[in-house]
């Protein structure tokens, strides 16, 4: 009997040890699940930010920035600014990792190629081959350059560049005339006059005005009183 209560008491001893041996199991791994769950970060999008601004927003949540040394070539993002990153914005990660981005170099930039002395189209047509934006294109009139081509240009050739801006000779104004006021008369009539003045006319007739023929001139541009010259754009507005 004696040995039988001696057995039975280990027995108990060991159950005991048992269940407390799994309940310190069952409360450490779920200790662990709670502390490896605080350690998830949310990663924070970085695209468009710059390297110090990442670095920041990264520290606040315990994360590391890595940049990739090569830079890429953006047309739509800035220079020094982020356009990628990894791991992406909104996926979860343990803290003290790393996010890894990449870094703008901006525009691609072109060698503006020579056009001095090329006409107006063949420059466009240079321009757009090389990859470069048409900037601006400004006139002059002037006997010192060939009608129709280009005198200057900015940047000058053989430096680097996305776009160019042209300056184009129209030759020398030659005979000018005082544009005449022609609110209220024929249009048509008008137009033929002009023309044979050298002028490019154009006509137009889109709104009727009440009391007033078909074909009388409403509007002109350029208005009477204005010098102009034979090649020059000349646009009448007549009644319908």
């Amino acid at each position: 009997m004696a040995l039988s209560t001696r057995v039975w008491g280990v027995g108990k001893r060991v159950l005991l040890a048992a269940a407390l041996l799994l309940t310190y199991v069952l409360f450490a791994a779920a200790a662990m699940r709670v502390a490896l769950k605080t350690r998830d970060v949310v990663v924070p999008p970085l695209n468009g930010r710059t390297v110090n601004e990442a670095s920041a927003i990264l520290g606040q949540i315990g994360l590391n920035l890595k940049v990739e040394e090569a830079r890429r070539v953006d047309a739509t993002v800035a220079a020094g600014k982020i356009i990628s990153q990894d791991p992406q914005a909104g996926l979860q990660t343990r803290r003290e990792r790393s996010v890894k981005v990449w870094v703008s170099a901006g525009p691609r930039s072109n060698i503006v190629p020579a056009l001095l002395g090329e006409s107006e189209r063949t420059a466009q047509l240079r321009a757009q081959q090389d990859g470069l934006q048409l900037a601006s294109i400004a006139e002059i009139r002037s006997a010192d350059y060939p009608a129709g081509t280009v005198v200057a240009q900015n940047p000058s050739a053989k430096t680097n560049g996305s776009q160019v801006a042209l300056l184009i000779n129209r030759g020398e104004r030659g005979v000018t005339y005082v544009m005449p006021d022609l609110i209220g008369v024929n249009g048509d009539r008008a137009a033929d006059l002009l023309r044979t003045r050298g002028f490019r006319v154009s006509v137009v007739g889109d709104h009727p005005y009440p009391g007033v023929p078909a074909g009388i001139v409403l509007r002109q541009s350029p208005q009477g009183g204005f010098q102009v010259a034979p090649g020059d754009p000349i646009s009448l507005e007549v009644s319908r």
